[in-house]
């Protein structure tokens, strides 16, 4: 049992299985089995009581050579080195599964932003982007929200570096407000991307989406615009989760009634009249048709993995399943989609408020929802198709599609000097 395993460990494990199947030359193992910089930065913030407080953040680039790094940026006060390498080595396999010009990154302070005032937030973010700034760039390293951030604070961050270079920064970073040059439709796009991909998955299983029983565990903003759109598709709500409390009812969530109740009470749901309430750590295995796992890594292991039986696991999350766990769900006839597809519209969407950014033209909700259909659904036919030739899980196949994607672009650019 590898309960221990830390999050880079596991997505080591996941890239040798992949690469054993690809047949990967030693030397390209040797280089993406590692990072290409990683940066660590100590840094004082003035508290609003007028005392200096140092924060450690990181920003670290796992591979570059399909593009310039992207990668969100966490506040939250279990980030490590190690798991943002992880997650820098996950977004170079997600942008290249959906085939976006992006290598991977990722970044993070260690801090509980719920600790913090919204002014404490502003002077650190300002501080972190200062710190971390000649890594990032609009052709260099583009980062974006993540857990424990926001449009507010990508803002803050361009506005930061903005003032730096005597210029509007406007394609500097992603997932920012639109009025401050964001993309329509960049809000949902994590959500919207996990339900397209649940649809792709129940077409192939002959399965009926109207009326499926789906258990949210995470309702922030990836969790609660997943159900959104999963909800329109037919599908009945009938638990969720978040930090405060696991909520359940077996006829169906009013959705719009939890998200009103939340917005009221500290974004939490805790105490909502529609719910029982239920325990959070006993959430994932509530029978239903339709999983998704959308806070954290390292929630689905060896012990619980055996009490679930969904028909789709769809993770919204990055790294929520530990290597362990996968030979168990399969087992169970999980259908699993792995977070590198399933969670790929947000970054698809920031690749497109990319490009706008640059062009100076901007496109309408309706034009950027359906590119991000059409790449979703193009990404998972391939990585579906990689699963049935090879005969593999859907995690496999989708390393093995990215993997093979960025060795052959390695290929053909060659070594320098």
């Amino acid at each position: 049992m590898t309960n221990n395993l830390s999050p880079w460990q596991a997505a080591l494990q996941q890239f040798n299985i992949a690469a054993e199947k690809l047949q990967l030359e030693d030397a390209l193992r040797k280089r993406y089995a590692t990072t290409k910089r990683e940066l660590t930065v100590h840094f004082p913030v003035r508290m609003d009581d007028g005392s200096l407080r140092v924060f450690t953040g990181y920003r670290v680039h796992h591979d570059t050579t399909r593009g310039p790094a992207k990668g969100g940026i966490r506040y939250h006060h279990d980030v490590s080195l190690d798991e943002v390498k992880a997650l820098a080595m996950w977004m170079t396999w997600k942008c290249a599964v959906v085939d976006i010009p992006f290598g991977g990154g990722k970044g993070g302070v260690i801090v509980d932003p719920r600790k913090l005032s919204l002014g404490e937030i502003e002077r650190l973010t300002r501080r972190y982007a200062t710190e971390i700034a000649d890594w990032v760039g609009e052709e260099g390293d583009i980062p974006a929200p993540d857990v424990g951030t926001n449009p507010q604070i990508m803002a803050w961050f361009a506005d930061t570096l903005s003032m730096h270079h005597g210029r509007l920064e406007r394609s500097i970073v992603t997932g920012k407000p639109v009025l401050t040059g964001g993309s329509l439709g960049r809000v949902d796009a994590t959500g919207r991307g996990i339900s397209i991909c649940v649809a792709e998955a129940a077409k192939f299983l002959g399965m009926e989406l109207n009326g499926a029983r789906v258990v949210v565990q995470g309702y922030g903003n990836v969790g609660s615009w997943c159900a959104h759109h999963l909800a329109q598709l037919g599908a009945k709500i009938i638990a969720v989760s978040d930090v405060s409390a696991g909520m359940h009812n077996a006829d169906g969530i009013d959705l719009a009634a939890l998200s009103a109740y939340a917005a009221k009470n500290k974004n939490e749901i805790a105490g909502f009249p529609g719910a029982a309430r239920y325990a959070p750590e006993k959430i994932l295995e509530i029978p239903c048709d339709i999983l998704v796992p959308a806070a954290l890594e390292k929630v689905i292991n060896a012990d619980n993995a055996p009490r679930l039986h969904p028909k789709i696991l769809a993770e919204g999350a990055n790294g929520p399943t530990l290597p362990e766990a996968d030979p168990i769900l399969r087992a169970n006839n999980v259908f699993l989609i792995p977070d590198i597809l399933a969670n790929a519209g947000g970054v698809t969407v920031s690749y497109f408020e990319w490009v706008q950014g640059l062009q100076g033209f901007f496109w309408t909700e309706a034009d950027v929802n359906a590119r991000l259909t059409r790449v979703m659904v193009d990404a998972f036919g391939a990585v579906n198709a990689m699963a049935q030739k090879h005969h593999v899980d859907m995690r496999v196949a989708a390393n093995m599609v990215a993997i093979d994607r960025v060795a052959q672009t390695y290929r053909l650019r060659g070594l320098y000097p």
